[in-house]
Parts: C-alpha cells; structure tokens; sequence
C-alpha cells in the first residue's frame, strides 16, 4: 500500500441550503444540506454534522474488520451507534466528542478478551479518527450468542 492516498469529493449547491455531493470514482450521488438546528436548515436529510460522525463510525467499523481478520476472531456480528456532541468553544462550533457505542457478538465465550481488544485497538488504529481534534470515547458491549 502506498502511503499517499487522495479522496476527491465535488459539492454542487442546488437550492436553499441544500447541494449535491458527488465523486468522479463513484456512481453515487449524496444529498446534503444545513441542519434543522440553524437557520433555514433542513430535517431528515444528511448533514455535514451527520457525515462527519457518519466517517467516524464508519471507520471503526471498517478498521475493526481488518483488525478481527489479523486477529483471527471469529465474531458474528459488528454493530455501532455514535453521537457527536456539537457545541460552541472559543466562539466557534465544533463536534467536540465523538461518542462511539460498538456491539460485537461472538459465538465462544472464551474469545470475550480478544473481542475487547480487536475493538479497542480498531478505534486506536481508525485514521478517521486520529485526524480529527474531537474527543473520541467508547462504549464497547460485547455479546455472546451461543448457535
């Protein structure tokens, strides 16, 4: 793996508060637009507030496969809840923690430490994450679920 990597993200504004995110590398088009909480923001759509926690979660959800595969643990299922706390300081709005609740199900018992873990050093490893100045905290549930 090379150790430069670039991502190219296009913004269109469209209407109102609301644009179009796209990339020449992907077929998917992305609706975003300022949130309920300010003015003139929209609900129940995608905001740059929700994307930013979105990469967060995300992330760990993807750093935790290629972790749990090099340490070969056998899990059933990866689930992630995350809340990112918006909040004024120094006069600026920042996202300012980052609370991350993963759930990992696993079949044995024994394999209980090892999911502990493959989840803890997943956020450490998260390149989202560690490019960002929130403070990221975790809420880590491991599950047995016996076949």
């Amino acid at each position: 793996m090379t150790k430069e990597h670039f991502y190219q993200v296009k913004v269109n504004w469209k209407e109102n508060r609301k644009g179009l995110l796209s990339s020449k590398v992907l077929d998917e088009k992305i609706t975003i637009v300022t949130p309920p909480e300010f003015p003139k923001g929209e609900a129940n759509i995608w905001s740059p507030e929700h994307y930013f926690v979105a990469a967060i979660n995300g992330c760990l959800m993807t750093t935790f496969l290629a972790v749990a595969e090099n340490f070969k643990l056998n899990f059933i299922d990866f689930e992630s809840d995350a809340e990112g706390k918006l909040e004024m300081i120094d006069r600026k709005f920042m996202i300012s923690e980052v609370i991350l609740k993963p759930v990992v199900t696993i079949a044995n018992e024994a394999d209980m430490e090892l999911a502990k873990k493959v989840i803890e050093k997943s956020e450490k490893a998260c390149l989202i994450s560690n490019s960002v100045n929130s403070n990221i905290k975790m809420d880590i549930t491991i599950k047995i679920e016996k076949n």
